[in-house]
């Protein structure tokens, strides 16, 4: 780190924060904080909605998913798009003519408190530990890779994040974002190009994708049929749908960046906008990583991302067995970028050469055995180490082959994305709290101004919870996996009980809150058995699947219940 990039970092970072303050300063009453005083025109809505699903964890570990296994991670956000259609068509609609402050508040008109209570506990308990780990991601990337201090790290974004949350509420959330979003695709963009032109002269853009695809990382479509696979079409238009159903539509973070929306039109766009555009970002993110693998082609790259681990062998008794993959590893990267410059040469006389794809495929088999090694290594020199490491790769990039300047702005992409899911996060925890659990179980009337000061509280209140949680939060296999898996967990339980409101009339309030309990329970037990417990290392159910199970589960037992133990419940209008 420069001077320069450290120029870059801290006026990109507090310029957000300043901006966010003095633009939303003075919400008088709830309607202003929490609503935005309905004010929001369509693009801000979409930006904000963008912003707020792309948390650091994005940046940071989905270019090293696609380095790691390609492009198939694409597919989880499949059902996106059909969602978005859904939530615009049905949604909407229902919370702008009840208008509600939050999506809970609905179902209390629909059903009772308890069911809104409940739906609402589920949400705070799974936001409060996404958020935490939106601070935590970049947090302990950030530390590792520069040598910072871990809970320095966390404090710094989060009292960032609550400094102008706290101020202006949903208003401050949205148009900061607005910054945030463009400072995260210019840096993205301008790397993008920058890989590019660092690969070898003679090598065009499809080049580099024949060398990807001979390499197993453009698969995009998987049709299996196997429920252990992570990513097919399968889970991704089905349980992706129902994540993203669940998210966008239940999910207070996304529902209250649309709720402040103009008109009923205007947040429909902006939902609008986003699916049409989230399926080509995560696209290009992946990209981004898929082109990362290929300058590593033609690059020495390290037996293991993680810094951390190099240190904790090198002070171990094993430090001279690593050396000796590591030099194994440098014969390799020779050998890799000498067949690769070859299969380039043949591209470029239009013939795709089959014994030099199959030469690449073993290089790639042999680095992975080393890799693999490796990993043995560093769990016999400390058996709590994180071997996986694929949430390092891309910064690994960043730090040793952007240029000065560059890596500020690529830094600032990374805590600009963390503030910013952060802060959504932070704003529909408090206004949860604030609306659904503290003012509707108040017993006395109270003025606008003293519900504003209890939404500021716990915007404070679920800041230092948030910084709490990360600076005691533990790396999982993947970063982006975790807090898709902490979602999957609730969502779908949650988002079957707004479903039946939605459409089946029949049900009512007793049947659905019985049958949304059995169902997160049933969950519980199911991700126990099939996820946290490993055979062989391998999971038996993909995490997505939850959440198309959770939300049938909900559903299904609502109508049983009605219909066999609560029928004189149901009254006809």
């Amino acid at each position: 780190m420069q001077l320069i990039d450290w120029i870059v970092l801290t006026v990109t970072l507090l310029f957000i924060v300043i901006y966010g303050v003095w633009k939303t300063r003075g919400s008088k009453n709830v309607e202003d904080y929490i609503l935005g005083n309905n004010e929001t025109p369509w693009h801000t809505v979409g930006l904000s909605v963008m912003a707020t699903q792309a948390s650091a964890i994005t940046f940071l570990s989905t270019p090293g998913q696609a380095y790691h296994d390609g492009m198939g991670f694409l597919q989880f956000y499949f059902g996106l798009p059909i969602a978005m259609v859904v939530i615009c068509v049905t949604f909407i609609p229902i919370y702008h003519k009840y208008k509600v402050f939050t999506a809970y508040e609905y179902l209390e008109k629909r059903f009772d408190l308890k069911t809104r209570s409940l739906a609402a506990i589920l949400f705070l308990v799974q936001r409060g530990l996404g958020t935490g780990l939106t601070i935590y991601a970049p947090a302990i990337i950030l530390s590792a890779l520069l040598g910072w201090n871990l809970t320095i790290m966390n404090i710094i974004i989060g009292v960032l994040v609550i400094i102008y949350t706290f101020s202006g509420g949903t208003k401050a959330v949205n148009v900061t974002q607005k910054q945030q979003m463009f400072v995260i695709m210019s840096g993205m963009i301008i790397t993008f190009f920058l890989i590019l032109h660092y690969l070898p002269n003679d090598m065009t853009f499809s080049s580099a994708l024949h060398i990807a695809g001979a390499n197993d990382k453009m698969n995009i479509v998987n049709f299996s049929f196997d429920p252990e696979e992570k990513y097919t079409i399968w889970s991704g238009i089905t349980g992706g749908f129902f994540l993203a159903l669940a998210y966008f539509g239940t999910d207070q973070s996304q529902v209250g960046r649309y709720l402040s929306g103009k008109s009923v039109r205007e947040s429909q766009m902006g939902l609008i906008m986003n699916g049409l555009l989230k399926v080509p970002m995560q696209f290009f993110i992946l990209l981004t990583g898929v082109m990362v693998f290929v300058f590593f082609q033609f690059n020495p790259v390290p037996l293991n991302f993680n810094p951390n681990n190099k240190i904790i062998v090198e002070k171990s008794a094993y430090k001279k067995e690593y050396h000796v993959l590591e030099k194994k590893l440098e014969a390799l990267s020779e050998d890799k970028k000498v067949i690769n410059l070859l299969y380039i040469d043949q591209l470029n006389q239009d013939y795709d050469n089959p014994i030099l794809r199959k030469e690449l495929v073993e290089l790639s088999s042999k680095e992975k055995d080393l890799r693999d090694s490796a990993k043995k290594i560093i769990l016999k020199a400390d058996k709590n180490s994180e071997t996986n490491d694929k949430d390092y790769v891309f910064f690994h990039f960043i730090l040793n082959y952007l240029p000065q300047g560059l890596i500020g702005l690529l830094l600032a992409v990374i805590i600009s994305a963390a503030m910013s899911s952060t802060a959504s996060g932070l704003n529909a925890l408090a206004s949860t709290t604030a609306i659904d659990i503290y003012k509707r179980n108040l017993k006395e009337e109270k003025s606008e101004r003293h519900y504003v000061n209890a939404t500021k509280f716990f915007t404070l209140f679920w800041g230092v919870i948030a910084i709490l949680f990360a600076s005691i939060g533990t790396l999982f296999e993947n970063l982006i996996q975790l807090v898709n898996i902490v979602g999957s967990i609730f969502y779908g339980t949650v988002l079957g009980i707004f479903l039946v409101g939605f459409y089946i009339k029949y049900v009512q309030a007793r049947a659905i809150f019985y049958s949304a309990v059995i169902s997160q329970i049933t969950i519980f037990i199911i991700y126990y058995y099939t996820i946290f417990i490993f055979e062989s290392g391998e999971e038996k159910l993909g995490y997505l699947w939850l959440n198309f199970i959770g939300a049938m589960l909900t559903i299904v037992l609502a109508i049983l219940l009605q219909a066999i133990l609560f029928r004189k419940d149901y009254k006809t209008e």
